[in-house]
């Protein structure tokens, strides 16, 4: 459904600076799958998304969508293809039945073809109570869902969608998903689907593959659980006394399937935690307590954690994707329709 080859994006951003936003990004995704692309502003996924949707040219490489050349075939690409970006889809002032249902006059449905779809789209979407409310009238969930009907008016069979939660509460998030995932499954096969989110929970919970970008350039790309197990590894944390702390480190080095080993600092009983990063913590942590029992240390609590999507990309790239997020949330917004703007260079 996607093929990329060594796709690259430059910014030139003055005489002197040019932004390099996509550095060589390879990619096939398969019919039917869910990807979610991961990374933090600045790395260069909604670049390459915005490449793929044929808005902004490549620099070099090539990449094909849905059988077609995005440089070569743009119109075939769009035809294709739904697209949800990070702006609201609808005009402001316009009705919700009436932008469903010129967007699809604009795909080439006539107008009583449109009428049908748009009607079918508000019922999926949870919609027909507000098909007669301008759009700006609408709450946050009900715009996005919106832009998610405008997005399947055509019934692509390949939806890009960037960002789709940001901005929703937990409900509202939870709402939407469960939209898309229902619309992705009314298509006579499953529909092609490839998101970016800063929301881990997320890429970890709906998809079914997760690519890591970072400086423009995938790092990673497999399965969730693969990522997880293979990069980043369960973490048991052995409380004990400061006085043992040296030699249960020591003991947990020396453990079977230990990959790192890390001293917390002291806490408000003057123990410390020895934590253990591992491939299977549940069934290392009776074997390090034995262990620590035969060599007379002493372990007051245990505790087992399963490793998220954040430790894989701490792991990766030695910063935190959550904490990215929150610097992003906090930084000024540019205008998303310049792309030599500072928003768009380094998204």
């Amino acid at each position: 459904m996607i093929r990329t080859n060594a796709l690259t994006k430059d910014f030139v951003v003055s005489r002197t600076r040019t932004v390099h936003a996509v550095r060589g990004i390879s990619l096939d995704i398969q019919p039917g799958e869910l990807v979610a692309v991961l990374g933090p502003n600045g790395a260069g996924k909604t670049t390459t998304l915005r490449m793929l949707t044929t808005l902004v040219p490549p620099t070099s490489g090539t990449a094909t969508v849905a059988g077609y050349d995005v440089v070569a075939d743009p119109a075939r690409v769009r035809a294709a293809i739904g697209y949800v970006g990070q702006g609201g889809a609808g005009g402001a002032s316009q009705v919700v039945r009436d932008e469903l249902v010129a967007q699809g006059e604009i795909y080439g449905l006539d107008r009583r073809a449109a009428r049908t779809r748009a009607g079918e789209l508000l019922e999926a979407l949870d919609l027909t109570e507000q098909a007669d409310r301008k759009v700006d009238s609408l709450s946050g969930g009900q715009k996005r869902r919106l832009d998610v009907a405008v997005g399947l008016v055509h019934e692509p069979t390949l939806l890009f969608l960037d960002e789709p939660s940001t901005g929703l509460d937990p409900h509202n998030r939870a709402n939407l998903w469960e939209h898309v995932l229902r619309m992705r499954t009314a298509a006579a096969e499953p529909r092609t689907i490839v998101l970016t989110t800063h929301y881990l929970d997320e890429a970890d919970t709906f998809a079914e593959r997760v690519v890591v970008v970072d400086h423009g350039q995938v790092i990673a790309d497999d399965t969730a659980d693969a990522l997880k197990a293979d990069l980043a590894g369960d973490l048991v944390s052995l409380r004990t006394p400061a006085a043992d702390v040296t030699a249960l480190a020591a003991l947990a080095e020396r453990a079977p399937g230990t990959r790192a080993v890390h001293a917390g600092p002291p806490g408000p009983d003057g123990g410390r935690a020895v934590e253990v990063r591992t491939a299977d913590g549940p069934g290392a942590a009776p074997g390090l307590l034995r262990a620590a029992d035969a060599a007379g240390l002493t372990v007051t609590r245990v505790d087992v954690a399963r490793p998220t999507l954040d430790d894989v990309f701490l792991g990766l790239t030695g910063r935190s994707l959550r904490e990215t997020a929150v610097q992003d949330a906090d930084s000024p917004a540019a205008s998303p329709t310049d792309p030599t703007t500072t928003k768009e260079v380094l998204a």
